[in-house]
Order: C-alpha cells, then structure tokens, then sequence
C-alpha cells in the first residue's frame, strides 16, 4: 500500500488521465453503426467501471437484457433510449450519456435524491435563517438559540469557500457555543471546496480516505490505495483552530462531493453527522466518445473511509434523525433542533 501526503485535490489528475487515453486509443474508422456503438458503450463499463462488486450488478446479465433491443435499423433516439437505461442499472448518479439531442440522468438516483429529503427548506428559511439572515460568500447564515448555536446553510459545493469567508463566519461566531453547517440537498460540486472548508478545523496531517483508480480490464483490477490526508495545520492557525462542535446535517440529496466532506468528518473528533444517509457518489467519474460522436461518463474509482467501508450508497449519520411532518406543521425542523441540543450539551 502506498502512502503519500497529498491534498484532495490532487485525486483529479490521475481520474482524467484516462479520458485522454480512452479517445487516443479509440480507432478513427470504428464503425459508428447502432449495434457497435452499444457494443463499445458496454465494454468501456465492462472493462473500467468501478463498484459492479459494492452494487451487486451481473454487467453480463445486463448485456443478455439489452443487446437484442438493438439493431443496425434503428433510430438514433430509441438507440439512446436503449444505451441510457443499460447504463441506468448501474444506480449511479455519475454515470451519464450525452448526444446532441438528450442526456441521460439516473432515475433511481434522482428519485432519491428529491423523493426522500429530509428537509423542508420553507421551515428552515423562515423559522432559523429568517428574514433578517445574512449571506456571505456562499453561506447563508444566522445564530439560533438566542444566539449560542451558528447556524449555516452551504447548498453546493460548486460554490466557492474561500479563506476570508471561512475566517469571517468563525469570528461572527465565536462566542457561540457551536455551529451546524446544513448540507441537505447538497448535490455535490468541487473536490477542492471540501478541502477548502475543512482548512477551518484541527488538521494534523490526519488520514482522511484511501481511493484507487481502475487500471485494467479486470473488475477487480485497480490502483494500489492512495491515502489522503488532511493538511498541516489550520488557515486560522494551530492555537486557533475550529475545536468547538460541528454537526453537520445530511440527506440523500446530499451527494458527491458532500458524501467525500461527510466521510472526511471521520477524521475529526469534534464534528457529527446528523440526519439521514447521504446519496452517495463516492466515485470520480470519467468517460470518452463513443464511434458515433456522443460521449459518455461513469464512476472509474473507489474510495474507502478510515473505518474500513466503502460507502458508494451513502455515508450514514452518527445520529439518524428523520424530519418529522408534525414538527414541520409548526415551523420546527426536527434535524435541526437534534444538533443543536447536542452542541448546547
């Protein structure tokens, strides 16, 4: 096993090394014909697509469904229709195909995502931001609990956590006993971000994940692990980290990039995850062109928390608390008011 001090971000370079490679590799007089062009599809997953063990998926039993649907007389929307519910077996929100036409979304993904939040997002805008809440950088945020909790909503990490936001919201509130950072319906965004807002905490060059890279034709054939650890000290300073409690609060919208933050909480010991699991979407996703121009992408690596579990289905609570509809009648949000008992304890 190899271990390297490396920043999140640095995940990146070796998961898009292979798009290059993929459309390099790719013959230019490959038939672009329906039936080759789904045949090439199912091989590129066959051969580097990376949780067929964690998601319980016979790829060749996949094939046998969906091959007879196609034939070279086809048209170009019901080849499309056939290629995208192949690759929506797979249950995987990174998984994709494009055409100049359409583009494929994970049903059973997105259905969870929306159908099973565990936020009502009118409660917590008009009874804990409130009218009189402010917005910096990409935080909205208010005290609650006669201003002893810091309550924060961050909705996606595709928007930027800078330094001076980071260093402003801990100073607003430093005379809070804690905060809750609400990241239900967190779809995911940038690597980078998560380290970014982790870079207000106690960093000790900790270990935060291990992640390898599909590497060959095999299913089981990867990378050895890379460990990730977190940076050498704080952006506000060894002496000043952020030590008090955090409960972060998470959802099945919560994804991708927020399923990496959620994992990463593992390395501190003064932060909770509150809610329900997250959705998931702990693969990096790459992908190529097919022969007939589209291109396609799905998850090519895996990641493995510090306590041993992959966690591609979604990363769990420390605390499980389900929004309950008789609190919400009332303006309260039942998540919400679990973590900030635990931060007032």
């Amino acid at each position: 096993m190899k271990k390297h001090h490396i920043i999140i971000i640095s995940l990146l370079a070796s998961v898009f090394a292979f798009t290059s490679c993929e459309r390099a590799l790719m013959e230019k007089d490959e038939p672009s014909n329906p039936v080759n062009v789904f045949d090439y599809l199912w091989n590129q997953v066959d051969q580097n697509y990376s949780f067929f063990d964690i998601k319980g998926i016979d790829w060749d039993s996949v094939r046998e469904v969906y091959r007879p649907m196609v034939n070279d007389d086809m048209s170009n929307e019901e080849l499309f229709q056939v290629c995208a519910a192949m690759l929506n077996t797979l249950r995987d929100g990174h998984t994709n195909l494009f055409s100049d036409f359409d583009r494929s979304i994970n049903d059973s993904v997105y259905y969870k995502m929306y159908a099973e939040k565990n936020i009502n997002t009118d409660v917590v805008v008009l009874n804990y931001l409130t009218v009189n809440h402010h917005v910096t950088g990409s935080f909205s945020h208010n005290a609650i609990r006669d201003g002893k909790v810091a309550y924060l909503r961050y909705t996606s990490f595709s928007n930027d956590v800078d330094e001076a936001t980071l260093k402003y919201l801990v100073d607003r509130y430093k005379d809070c006993n804690g905060m809750i950072i609400d990241m239900r319906q967190n779809g995911g965004g940038s690597i980078a971000n998560v380290a970014n807002l982790l870079s207000i905490f106690y960093n000790h060059k900790q270990l935060l994940y291990k992640t390898q890279v599909k590497k060959g034709p095999g299913h089981d054939e990867f990378t050895d692990y890379q460990e990730v650890y977190a940076a050498d000290s704080s952006i506000l300073g060894k002496n000043n980290a952020y030590t008090k409690p955090v409960a972060v609060l998470i959802d099945r919208g919560s994804y991708s990039a927020t399923s990496f933050f959620s994992v990463c909480t593992q390395g501190y010991d003064n932060i909770k995850l509150f809610g329900d699991y997250t959705g998931g979407g702990m693969g990096l996703p790459n992908g190529g062109t097919l022969p007939n121009g589209w291109t396609y992408r799905f998850s090519t690596s895996r990641t493995i928390a510090i306590d041993g579990q992959n966690y591609e289905n979604g990363v769990p609570p420390d605390v499980r608390v389900i929004l309950d509809p008789t609190c919400t009648t009332q303006g309260i949000d039942n998540v919400i008011e679990t973590a900030a008992d635990w931060i007032m304890q």
